[in-house]
Parts: structure tokens; C-alpha cells; sequence
């Protein structure tokens, strides 16, 4: 059949039931969820945003084949990602009378069908899975000699299973992390060795660990005809959830899976791609229509989740990403009645807006919300200390999902055993915040930069929030000391123990995919940590932080709440800027518009040198002029930079954009400066860079001017 693509009617300001936000037709779907319901079947795409009922949708497709007779429940497969969402279809599925289906996430499914054909392929028991990896990646490790401490080995693990989900064998893994700019915890050649390492070892072990599931089983698939003819009389239609968050080993299964089938639905939103750092990929999404011309497309476009201003606040935002495939741009349109408008506000400090955030919760609570349907979402677990604290402070309960609360992270404990060891040994009169930095950099491990690796990342994170409260201790009592701020983490420690059961949740971004609240609060959105320092000027890792964002305001129904502060600690200066993905979510008329460029840290903002506008972002910033504006690159003089950088870098040994980023030669492309003084003056080239290429740029850009 052709293709086919639909899109939604005008909005409707009508909530349906059972659910909030429900669509109203009689048979409780809306006209392009019935389409995707009832397409033949055969390849069909599903495009679906956030809040439009994209599990309803397939669950009833499901249901709709099975109940139609198009194929019996016990032939379909239907796959997720976690545990919870799988376990949400089969209990749908059971509703809708259509219990034999399987559902279940990618490695179950794998797991099930690798111990069936396991006899066939490979003969005898079969391997059992690894309990963890850490052990056998420890002694890989220990055999590299690379560090071994479970921090680093955390990291290590998180790397192998990247890049086995992303099919890059232990040989190709140094080349690849290179091409990829990959953030790598520790010199490629290392990690690629300890990962040859641990699948030598885990292989003599005869174990399988998670990602070997899906590879031996799509082997098994893909070598042996007999073992994929008996697969494949048994499922004969597929469905797969969140498709935009597979990966090339994911993708690989199913593939062996269908064969030269094309019974398949998919469903996601390239929108919510959030995980590319663990190798998921939106092209097979976005995709999916080339491969399958004849696929049936359907665009799920009313939210009936959030109110038409949060609905709009998430447009807004997305619409301003750079390179946005064709497939990904669905613009939510509201279904429920109109809420409040979105919130802003700007804070001179983070406790400053952890309070104003509590005081904010009080309010809703004493107006009738229930404590489990508020939420504040931020980008990385060590910010929820403060959140803790607030909320301790002014006695509302709380619980934090996906991480441990903030004290009872061992990099915590082992921090505050330092500091108080550390006590007894502190001279009078010295500052406590450079003590409390030199003890936990002795000590604990808190370095001037940020490490490499997550994991480590995060610790790093967590210890910097101890050298915050020691700031906002010395900024009350310029007299306190190590043992003053042993006291105060120790109080600290105390009031956010008492057990919760039902509170408000604190989260990460990420922790909160795939769940809503009636209130959101979106914290600490200043640049730097939204988007996260390390994306630096990596325009796709840049992207990816957006749509974390962009996840966090679909999470909210009807209130939302967006705010930043400007310091770690009270009483240190305004150090930060807010969020540049807030730039334009802001109306011009509201406060926050106002006091963000007022009181912003460094003096006046860069403008454009061609319309005078201010300059937000990285980018922007190095080429002096708004996306948006002409470019007058030199493109032949571009090409010589690149040439001399890739010679540069071939000459060192190192990727190329470690020489010169290609944002930094466009804009001398574009500036074309002559003298050291203007060359320096392009952000990206300091007096290191200067020292070492400035002679050679110059001299480059004088003999192309002579050439012209």
C-alpha cells in the first residue's frame, strides 16, 4: 500500500475518562490512534509524542489483530526496554482479552529464547549469566594495569556495554572511541585492552552477561536455518515500544528476529532520544519509512497529558533544535483545558532556590495536591542534596528514585570520615573552604577538573556539593571551622533520614522518563549543568540535553516550574548563567527575562556582528554572530584549515578536533583575523593554542589573502 501519513484535528479543551486526558470518541481513541489501531497489517510506524496515549495505542492494535483473527495472541511479540513498562502491557493486554501475548523487554525475550535453541547451537547446559561484571572486569583491569578501585571499574563496565551495544568489537573500540569523540574513562588503548581482556576472561568461564543475550541469540538466528524456521513459525508479528532508544546490538535481534518478514510496528519519538550515550540511535526510527516504503505512518500529535501552555512551553523548545530530521518534528497540540502559565525564577543562590522550591510545594500541598503527584527533576543526582534539605527543613516528606539520598552515597560517608578526621589537625585562622577543598582533595579524591567517566563524574559532583555548603556555611559565620562544618553535615545527615514512604519524588532527568505529575519542578537550570558542562561545544551532545529537557517538561500536567540560581553558596557572587535553552521559553514580559541579563556575571553579553542581538551558546558565541544570521564563510579558506588541522593532528597522534574544533575554524573562516590579537580574541584560542598554531594559522590565512 502507500504510504500514508496523518495528523491531528484542532485541539480539543475537553478531558476525557477514564484516564486525564483521554480521547473522547466512542471508542476511546482519537481518529489517528484509530488508524494506527486498525491498520493492516504489515509494516506500521507510529510517531508519538509525549502524552498521546502511545501504550493505549498499541495495546489496542494489538488486540484489534488478535480479536480480528489476523493472528493468534501466542504469535506476537511485543518488546520494551524495562521490566515496568512491559509488565504495564501484559496487564493492558489482559484487560483487552488478549492474555497470551508475550511482552517483554528486549534481554527477557533474548534470555527465554537462548535457553530453548542453546541445546541446538552450542550443545550441553547453558551458560549461566553473570551475577555482575565488576569481578571479571576487575581482573582485566588488574591484568591492563589500569586502576582498580569500583569507581573506575563502574565506569570501565559502562563503557564495555556500550560499545558491545553498539557492535564494536574490542579491536575497533580504540578507533572508534577516537572517530566518536567518545568521553572515555581513561586512554582508549587501555580500555580496549581491558575489554578484550574481560570477554577472554568471561568466555573461559564459560558465562554470558547481559549483552551476550542478544548477540548469541541473533547468531543463533542468523547461522543456523532450522533454529530461525522453528523462531519464526512460532512469532509472526512484532511490536516494539520506545523504538527510538534501540541500539545496533537491539536492533541486530530483530532483525534475525523477522527475518524477510516485515510484520512490525514500532513506536517512539526521536524527540525523547536520550540515551545515545548508551548507544541508542533515532535513525531506525526515522528510517523506518525508507526501509519500508510501503509502511503505513501515523503522527500521535494531541497531548492529553499537559496543559495547552506546558504543551506549548515543549514545542517551543524543541522547535529550536538544530538539525532536526523531517521525521522527528511532531508539534504537540494541547487537549485539556488551560492551566497556568509556566513559572521562572532566577535565584541568587542554590539553597536559596531549594527554599523558594519547598515554600512552593507547601503552597500546593495545602491546597489539596497529593505529595506522590509532585516531582522535582533535576540533571545530576548531587543536586538533590539541597532539595533534601529544603524539604526536611520545612517538614514535607520526600523520596529520591533512582539514586541513594544524598548522604548515603559512600563517597559522602567516606567524605565527612575525612573532614572529621581532619579536625584536630586544621590551624587557626585558615579559610574553611580551602580546607575543606584540601582535605577532600587528600583525602577523598575531589580534583580541580572533572574526571573522566560517569561515574566518577558524579562523585565528583557530589563532593563539590560539600565544598558548597562549606561556602555557605563561611558566608553565615566567617569564623567556622572544619569542626562547625562536621556538625552541620552531621545535622544535616540526621533530619533527611527519617523514612518516607509516600512523598515528593526527587529524580534526574533521566530517572523520570516515562513518568508524569500533576507538579513539576525543573531545578538548577543554569548552563554548565543544563546543558552539562562536559557536551561542551559538541553539537549532538548539546541536542541530547535539550531533549532531556524536553522530556522534563512533558513529565508536567498542569504546573510547571523552571528555575536556576546564580552561585553554589549564598554570599560568593553571581557565578552562573541560566539555562540558554531558556532563552525564548521566557516571555519577554516576565521578570526572570529581565534580571538574567541584568545581573549577568562578566560584564555585557557578546552581540552579534551582523544584527547587534545578544549571543547565547558556544557556538553562537565563537563566531560573533545568532544561528540564524548569514554566514560569510570563506569556504575555500575553510577547506585549507581543515587540511592543515588534519595534518596537525596526524602529526601528533590526536583526533583533529583536539587541535582546533571545527566551531573555531569556521569563525576564522568567517573573522579571518591578522594578527595575533584579533586571532586570540576568537573564543576557543587561548595562549596555549595561540603559542603553538597561532604563527601557522596566520601565516595561512596571509598567503590565502595573497592568493585571492
Amino acid at each position: 500500500m502507500p504510504s500514508r501519513t496523518t495528523a491531528p484535528g484542532p485541539a480539543r479543551a475537553t478531558r476525557g475518562a477514564p484516564g486525564p486526558g483521554d480521547p473522547a470518541g466512542p471508542d476511546g481513541l482519537d481518529p489517528e490512534q484509530r488508524a494506527a489501531v486498525t491498520a493492516p497489517r504489515g509494516p506500521v510506524c507510529v510517531l508519538a509524542g509525549a502524552g498521546t496515549g502511545k501504550t493505549r495505542t498499541i495495546t489496542r492494535r494489538i488486540a484489534h489483530l488478535v480479536g480480528q483473527g489476523h493472528v493468534v495472541a501466542g504469535q506476537v511479540l511485543a518488546v520494551t526496554f524495562t521490566a515496568r513498562a512491559a509488565g504495564e502491557l501484559r496487564t493492558r493486554l489482559r484487560q483487552l482479552d488478549a492474555p497470551g501475548v508475550q511482552a517483554r523487554t528486549f534481554h527477557a525475550a533474548a534470555l527465554r529464547q537462548l535457553r530453548y535453541f542453546w541445546p541446538q547451537v552450542v550443545g550441553g547446559t547453558p551458560w549461566p549469566l553473570l551475577d555482575g561484571k565488576l569481578r571479571i572486569v576487575g581482573q582485566a583491569a588488574a591484568r591492563a594495569r589500569v586502576g582498580t578501585d569500583s569507581d573506575a571499574l563502574r565506569d570501565l563496565t559502562s563503557e564495555i556495554e556500550w560499545a558491545k551495544s553498539s557492535l564494536i568489537a574490542p579491536v575497533d573500540y580504540a578507533a572508534e572511541a577516537a572517530r566518536r569523540r567518545r568521553d572515555t574513562p581513561g586512554p582508549a588503548d587501555q580500555v580496549a585492552e581491558v575489554y578484550a581482556g574481560y570477554e577472554e576472561l568471561k568466555n573461559a568461564a564459560e558465562m554470558l552477561d547481559f549483552d551476550d543475550l542478544l548477540l548469541h541469540t541473533a547468531v543463533a538466528l542468523e547461522e543456523h536455518p532450522g533454529v530461525a524456521d522453528e523462531f519464526r513459525s512460532r512469532y509472526r508479528c512484532f511490536v516494539v515500544d520506545e523504538y527510538q532508544d534501540v541500539t545496533p546490538l537491539q536492533q541486530r535481534l530483530l532483525d534475525a528476529w523477522l527475518g524477510d518478514r516485515d510484520d512490525l510496528t514500532v513506536v517512539g519519538d526521536a524527540n525523547q532520544t536520550i540515551y545515545t550515550f548508551a548507544g541508542a540511535s533515532p535513525r531506525y526510527l526515522l528510517e523506518f519509512p525508507r526501509r519500508f516504503p510501503e509502511a503505513t505512518l501515523v503522527r500521535l500529535q494531541r497531548d492529553y497529558r499537559s496543559t495547552p501552555q506546558i504543551v506549548g512551553s515543549a514545542n517551543q523548545l524543541i522547535s529550536s533544535a538544530r538539525h532536526r530530521p523531517a521525521g522527528s518534528r511532531l508539534q504537540l497540540v494541547g487537549q485539556l483545558p488551560p492551566g497556568p502559565d509556566p513559572d521562572f525564577s532566577e535565584h541568587d543562590d542554590e539553597p536559596a532556590e531549594a527554599a523558594a522550591v519547598a515554600g512552593r510545594i507547601l503552597t500546593l500541598l495545602s491546597d489539596g495536591t497529593e505529595p506522590s503527584e509532585i516531582a522535582v527533576l533535576f540533571r545530576i543526582n548531587a543536586q538533590s542534596e539541597a532539595y533534601e534539605q529544603a524539604l526536611s527543613d520545612a517538614g514535607v516528606p520526600y523520596q529520591v528514585r533512582g539514586g541513594e539520598r544524598f548522604f548515603a552515597r559512600p563517597e559522602i560517608r567516606r567524605a565527612m570520615i575525612a573532614l572529621r578526621g581532619a579536625v584536630p589537625e586544621q590551624r587557626p585562622g585558615t579559610d574553611l573552604v580551602d580546607v575543606t577543598r584540601a582535605v577532600l582533595g587528600a583525602r577523598a579524591g575531589l580534583t580541580d577538573e572533572p574526571p573522566k567517566g560517569a561515574t566518577l563524574r558524579a562523585q565528583w559532583e557530589s563532593l563539590l556539593a560539600l565544598v558548597g555548603v562549606a561556602e555557605e556555611l563561611a558566608a553565615i559565620d566567617p569564623a567556622a571551622d572544619l569542626a562547625a562544618l562536621c556538625a552541620e553535615l552531621d545535622t544535616r545527615a540526621d533530619s533527611a533520614q527519617a523514612p518516607v514512604v509516600q512523598g515528593v519524588t526527587l529524580a534526574s532527568l533521566h530517572a523520570a522518563k516515562g513518568l508524569e505529575w500533576d507538579a513539576v519542578f525543573l531545578v538548577g537550570l543554569a548552563d554548565g549543568t543544563l546543558p552539562i558542562g562536559h557536551a561542551g561545544d559538541d553539537e549532538q551532545a548539546i541536542e541530547e540535553e535539550r531533549r532531556l529537557l524536553y522530556v522534563g517538561i512533558t513529565r508536567a500536567r498542569r504546573v510547571l516550574s523552571m528555575s536556576w540560581s546564580l552561585s553554589r553558596a549564598s554570599g560568593r557572587g553571581p557565578k552562573r548563567r541560566r539555562s540558554r535553552f531558556l532563552y525564548g521559553l521566557i516571555p519577554d514580559a516576565h521578570p526572570a527575562s529581565r534580571i538574567a541579563g541584568e545581573r549577568r556575571p562578566g560584564g555585557a553579553r557578546p552581540r552579534c556582528r551582523v544584527c547587534g542581538s545578544p549571543l547565547f551558546g558556544g557556538a553562537a558565541t565563537k563566531l560573533l554572530r545568532c544561528d540564524d544570521c548569514p554566514s560569510d564563510v570563506d569556504l575555500e579558506l575553510l577547506d585549507r584549515l581543515k587540511q592543515w588541522r588534519a595534518a596537525e593532528a596526524k602529526q601528533q597522534d590526536v583526533p583533529a578536533f583536539v587541535v582546533l574544533t571545527d566551531a573555531t575554524l569556521t569563525a576564522i573562516a568567517e573573522q579571518r583575523p591578522s594578527d595575533p590579537s584579533a586571532l586570540v580574541g576568537i573564543p576557543g584560542i587561548g595562549a596555549a593554542k595561540l603559542d603553538r598554531y597561532g604563527d601557522s594559522v596566520l601565516r595561512l590565512l596571509a598567503e590565502h589573502d595573497d592568493e585571492r
